[in-house]
């Protein structure tokens, strides 16, 4: 029902930037909290930001100030803004999606979100 494609990651020195993209598709309407998670090798999936379908976001502290979540709906596109990155930020990045009926819905726990990106590689160097 809901398909999510990520692009945007790469190499990138710490103190840069990137721009992450998730690109969603869906065959039903509806309202949908989304986010974005990692996870780095040898470690579980972490929460990096959430928006809800009314527009309001979360950062856990480790992002806070750094990390700013946004979505263009005539796109149908959720983005992750990446500043002063640092090499602890090293990571596979995923875009995930959750249909709900409250706006001010929001999930920092992968098994709270139903649809998944395949991924994208964001390393930072020192």
């Amino acid at each position: 029902q809901v398909q999510l494609v990520e692009s945007g990651g790469g190499l990138v020195q710490a103190g840069g930037s990137l721009r992450l993209s998730c690109a969603v598709s869906r065959r039903t309407s509806g309202n949908y909290a989304m986010a974005w998670f990692r996870q780095a090798p040898g470690k579980e999936q972490e929460f990096v930001a959430a928006i809800t379908w009314s527009g309001s976001t979360a950062y856990p502290d480790s992002v806070k100030g750094r990390f700013a979540i946004s979505t263009d709906n005539a796109r149908n596109t959720m983005y992750l803004q990446m500043n002063s990155l640092k090499p602890e930020d090293t990571a596979l990045y995923y875009c995930a999606a959750q249909r709900t009926s409250r706006a001010t819905s929001w999930f920092d726990t992968p098994r709270e979100y139903s649809y998944w990106g395949q991924g994208t590689r964001v390393t930072v160097s020192s």
